[in-house]
């Protein structure tokens, strides 16, 4: 299968409704389940990339980085292995910021998608 091909100026998707292609995660950092995920980058602007990215259900770790996005669809709870860190229950509408770096565990209920900032 060909690689997505990004926006060109002045064109859109739906995010909400863009098909993208999972695959499995890597098994060290699957906790629970079988969780898959899926990304579509959409546009680089000035060294930043946005895009689409999707896990369905599981638990799994991850490390992050500089991000924000905001959830179009689904439900998770993120923990964060920084103990003042509070976990974040996140669903549509959630705006999140996460740091370079941070080591997180992702809990997804149902399959959560998200436009990212990166």
């Amino acid at each position: 299968m060909s690689a997505p091909e990004e926006l060109a100026a002045g064109t859109g998707a739906d995010a909400a409704t863009l098909p993208l292609s999972h695959a499995p995660l890597p098994a060290d950092e699957v906790l629970a389940g079988s969780p898959t995920t899926a990304v579509h980058a959409l546009s680089t602007l000035g060294g930043v990339e946005v895009g689409i990215w999707e896990m369905t259900p599981g638990t799994a770790s991850d490390t992050e980085t500089d991000e924000v996005f905001v959830v179009l669809s689904g439900r998770a709870t993120i923990a964060f292995d920084d103990p003042a860190l509070p976990d974040l229950e996140i669903g549509p509408g959630s705006v999140v910021r996460l740091a370079e770096g941070q080591r997180t565990v992702w809990t997804v209920a149902e399959t959560l998608r998200k436009v990212y900032i990166a």
